[in-house]
């Protein structure tokens, strides 16, 4: 079957690790279900697989991917959760030591066609194109689990930083839904602009001092913002925690975190439920997720390149019409 996937690994150029080609077709386990893709989206996740970050060489070559939406060999249009559990494991998916996503230990979404468990499947909404259906199994997943976490009543206000990928409009759009004040950061003029576009109420220089202080910090960046995320919240206020792009934070701020109370939260991606409750405020709103760009398959190490090279506002598409 046609695929794109890790071929080896490169810290310096991951790009040069992606292949596009052909790759035999996994064993299907038991109740697990096949689906032929239709559109997937590309996640930093994928860019780390090439680099070797989380999948080490035994598992090459693999098909990376954790986004997607296609249609059952019995003709049913869905969407995939990627998180994949242990079968003895009961409870939060999110919480299970041994779940892993599609694309780590199982063959990922950017190929013809996927296995999954059949509980991971969820009916695509009739409202969405398929572009924009394989663009929400990740980061909108995870953003709308961060919200969550936060506990944020309407009319109160968080602070996203950082402005222009998936995860980020997801945040804005899933957070303006809930009745929430939506501030952001970013080191681009042209984002911060785009960012009012979609409904955020404050825009800011990335580390410019804020004009109040929120309750609730959305932080993905890591130590490049981390000491602007604990000083951005009000005593009792919230930080929600779903990666570190630019690496962990040093110093914690620790003596701050404790004087005035502060929450932090660790996010990692989200449950199917979550998934179910994402989609349901999504088609009420009639929320769409923000698409970069739209690459043919053949054409994926033009939408790897993009990804990389960090000017993207909104989700990278792979589609595939074959």
């Amino acid at each position: 079957m046609k695929a794109i996937y890790a071929s080896r690994a490169s810290m310096e150029d991951p790009i040069s690790a992606l292949e596009v080609g052909e790759l035999a077709a996994p064993a299907i386990p038991e109740g697990w279900v096949r689906v032929r893709i239709k559109s997937a989206s590309l996640n930093h996740h994928d860019l780390w697989s090439l680099k070797g970050v989380g999948l080490p060489s035994d598992r090459l070559p693999m098909i990376l991917g954790c986004d997607g939406a296609g249609v059952t060999d019995d003709g049913r249009e869905v969407l995939l959760h990627s998180v994949i559990n242990d079968p003895s494991w009961t409870g939060s998916e999110t919480l299970d030591p041994k779940r892993s996503l599609l694309s780590e230990k199982f063959p990922g979404t950017l190929s013809e066609f996927v296995y999954v468990p059949a509980q991971n499947l969820l009916t695509k909404p009739a409202y969405l194109s398929w572009d924009e259906a394989g663009s929400l199994s990740t980061a909108w997943l995870t953003a709308f689990s961060m919200l969550k976490k936060a506990s944020l009543a309407m009319g109160e206000k968080v602070l996203i930083q950082g402005a222009g990928g998936g995860l980020s409009t997801a945040l804005i759009l899933l957070a303006k839904a809930q009745g929430l004040v939506v501030w952001v950061t970013s080191r681009s003029a042209d984002k911060r602009v785009r960012a009012t576009s979609l409904g955020a109420d404050g825009v800011f220089e990335s580390g410019e001092r804020l004009p109040d202080r929120v309750d609730a910090v959305m932080e993905s960046v890591g130590a490049a913002t981390w000491q602007h995320s604990v000083r951005a919240l009000r005593p009792g206020g919230t930080i929600v925690i779903s990666g570190a792009t630019s690496g962990d934070a040093s110093p914690a701020e620790l003596t701050r975190i404790f004087f005035l109370q502060l929450r932090v939260l660790g996010s990692t991606m989200g449950s199917i439920s979550e998934f179910r409750e994402m989609l349901d405020l999504m088609e009420s709103k009639k929320i769409t997720p923000v698409i970069d760009s739209t690459y043919d398959f053949a054409d994926a190490p033009k939408a790897f390149a993009r990804m990389n090279d960090g000017e993207l506002f909104g989700k990278v598409v792979i589609k595939f019409s074959f």
